[in-house]
């Protein structure tokens, strides 16, 4: 039976009634995505809180808002929001984000979003809605992301590296335009299996990287060890 917790350095998260389980794409976008100067943050699709809470780790003065569109995933996140020092600072909403219409904008969105829309469908429902575009296609995302972010704000995400074209492209028709780029490959060796894209509303320079988790199986990078070791506990 796998583990129904998974420990980081400064907070617990409990997933057993979640569809999706802690992740490597979801860490990965919780240290990547701009935070620093962020005071209001959204993050779009949040499952167990992950991300959110990584923001008020790494941000002592961001509000955080965790929309989830799962029942028993918006109800775990409110669980481990509430056993961290953050809770007053972090609200987990219940809402479609198709439908989300925020009081106010945000300086910076996150979302680790469904996108295996070519893949076999799990039965569980909960996973198949939490694993498949077509519960969130990349345009209901951006239209999402268009209406709640501030004019100078930042969209952060975590895709398949084969999908983004198709996200630049819709993104671009919502007047969001790319302005980092990290493509990540599993192990050194292999082609990058995921990517994370940051979007501004303004067209100008990109800022392109790559990061390879390990350098052979079970090894992992520098790199990759720097830009996580404020959260994992074996760095």
């Amino acid at each position: 039976m796998p583990n129904q917790y998974f420990q980081f350095k400064e907070f617990v998260i409990h997933h057993e009634r979640c569809a999706m389980k802690v992740g490597t794409d979801g860490v990965l976008l919780g240290a990547w995505a701009r935070l620093d100067d962020a005071r209001l943050v959204l993050d779009i699709g949040t499952g167990t809180g992950l991300i959110a809470l990584m923001a008020a780790q790494r941000n002592a003065e961001a509000a955080i808002t965790a929309l989830e569109i799962d029942a028993d995933a918006a109800a775990q996140a409110s669980e481990n929001v509430a056993a961290t020092p953050w809770a007053g600072r972090i609200t987990v909403v219940h809402a479609d984000a198709r439908t989300y219409v925020p009081g106010r904008k945000y300086d910076a969105i996150v979302s680790n979003p469904p996108y295996f829309s070519n893949a076999l469908k799990s039965p569980d429902s909960g996973r198949a809605q939490a694993r498949h575009a077509d519960s969130l296609t990349f345009d209901e995302l951006l239209a999402c992301v268009v209406r709640c972010l501030a004019a100078d704000g930042e969209f952060s995400v975590v895709i398949p590296a084969a999908s983004a074209p198709d996200m630049i492209a819709s993104a671009a028709g919502h007047g969001l335009y790319l302005s980092r780029r990290m493509w990540v490959r599993t192990l050194a060796t292999a082609l990058p299996k995921r990517v994370l894209l940051a979007f501004r509303r303004g067209v100008g320079d990109v800022e392109e990287r790559e990061l390879a988790v390990e350098y052979e199986p079970k090894r992992y990078t520098p790199e990759y060890k720097e830009l996580t070791k404020d959260f994992y506990l074996f760095f």
